[in-house]
């Protein structure tokens, strides 16, 4: 069992923490870190790691109210009041950044998003938006800034961060500062190998949007992508 205090100092929750933000701690560290202690014969790493697999991870230990928190040996009021604290924040985010997430289900609202997020760049951008099952933003990600051909881009560089985001879909896009919106062989080419590999990824690729100051074209409307 691995004590708090053996551990280096630089890796102990709290300092690492302090040191390196929140991100860089696993759910244990985080857990460990609001608990502060554990319980005889158990530090709190242990005790913290036991606790989440017990209850199924983060999403199960969210689902405990105070009451129930409380029943947990070693777990009094405080402590209790503290976690569904914590909890509660967690969610309210949660809620928050769903609310305010952008809904871009048509071409002309995905367009009008990129011309506003990215409108001013002088240089050709391709970028990956990644969307929920209702099609509301999860993350906007600009992977490629310059000249590019479709063997530039990888499915893997496309797809690694839609997975990570837990995204239903995807919407590939790039830009044409010369103004024309006219999609080359290579935009096509790309967005038949995107499709295939969100295919086998479970990914599906919603759309692909090539956006210049003359307007914009869905390679979805032209069929280059099928109907869902």
């Amino acid at each position: 069992m691995t004590r708090v205090a053996e551990l280096l100092p630089e890796e102990r929750p709290r300092e690492k923490l302090l040191s390196r933000g929140a991100g860089a701690l696993s759910d244990v560290e985080l857990l460990a870190v609001l608990l502060r202690t554990g319980i005889r014969g158990e530090p709190v790493l242990e005790y913290s790691r036991r606790w989440l697999e017990e209850a199924g991870g983060l999403t199960g230990l969210a689902a405990l109210d105070a009451a129930e928190l409380q029943v947990r040996p070693g777990i009094g009021a405080a402590k209790s009041a503290e976690l569904a604290a914590a909890l509660e924040l967690g969610r309210r985010l949660a809620y928050s950044r769903l609310e305010d997430r952008p809904l871009l289900d048509r071409p002309e609202l995905v367009a009008d998003y990129i011309v506003q997020r990215h409108g001013r760049e002088r240089v050709e951008v391709f970028g990956v938006l990644c969307l929920d099952a209702r099609h509301r933003l999860v993350r906007d990600l600009v992977l490629h800034r310059g000249a590019r051909t479709h063997t530039t881009v990888e499915p893997s560089e496309v797809f690694r961060r839609g997975i990570t985001e837990g995204a239903n879909g995807v919407i590939v896009w790039h830009t044409h500062p010369s103004g024309d919106p006219s999609p080359s062989e290579d935009d096509l080419d790309l967005t038949r190998r995107l499709v295939q590999a969100g295919k086998l990824l479970s990914i599906a690729v919603l759309d692909h949007l090539v956006v210049a100051g003359g307007g914009f074209v869905s390679l979805r409307q032209r069929g280059v992508i099928a109907s869902a």
